[in-house]
């Protein structure tokens, strides 16, 4: 006969949560490097140390992992940051993403949104949470597209340096990054809605001259 003493209820909760905690944290890095389409259910269970069978419990799918790694990044980093510093946060993370506890939803947006019908709608919700904050940045009526535009190329950045890998951004310091991206991105927030256009700007410029 087994004597051995069984688990008490707070020690397999502690130890549900724990592996819990471990599934969230492989499946976002694994989505993040690989894709939701070509992450599988086995490769996740096998980086967090864990059964299948206990995902499938805590989850019920690879699609209820995903979007709960979606929001826990998501949902911590919008929370716990003021609207004038989210993109500069969210920009480091892409740039920093090998740093322990670096959130890592924007790379799972950029490797898995539009490859797969059954991520798709989680992963615009990611992006429609980032334009609801950075559109009231704005002063103006256009701030939806504002933000778009911040958002294109924060994760045009991303794209060239977490997926393409092209130097030299993929390798450039986050700070020299960030202090360059960061003064041109002012301009952005602050171009006045209903002013000149570039080239009509330039042609009154020449005309003043002649």
């Amino acid at each position: 006969m087994d004597e051995s003493p069984r688990p008490q209820p707070a020690e397999r909760s502690r130890n549900a949560a724990a592996t819990r905690l471990r599934l969230l944290e492989a499946a976002g890095d694994l989505f993040a490097e690989q894709g939701y389409e070509r992450t599988t259910v086995r490769a996740i269970a096998e980086r967090a140390g864990a059964n299948q069978a206990l995902l499938f419990r805590y989850f019920g799918s690879k699609h209820g992992l995903l979007t709960e790694v979606v929001a826990r990044g998501d949902l911590e980093q919008l929370h716990a940051t003021a609207p004038e510093d989210l993109f500069e946060t969210a920009l480091r993370s892409l740039l920093t993403r090998s740093a322990a506890g670096t959130d890592r939803s924007l790379e799972v947006y950029l490797r898995s949104v539009g490859r797969g019908d059954e991520a798709t709608g989680t992963l615009r919700e990611l992006g429609d949470s980032y334009q609801k904050v950075l559109a009231g940045l704005a002063p103006s009526d256009d701030g939806a597209l504002r933000a778009d535009l911040a958002m294109a190329w924060l994760l045009g950045i991303g794209l060239m340096r977490t997926v393409v890998a092209r130097e030299p951004l993929a390798g450039a310091d986050p700070d020299a990054v960030c202090r360059l991206v960061l003064a041109s991105l002012d301009r952005l927030w602050t171009a006045p809605a209903d002013g000149p256009h570039p080239a009509e700007a330039g042609d009154a410029g020449g005309e003043g001259g002649r």
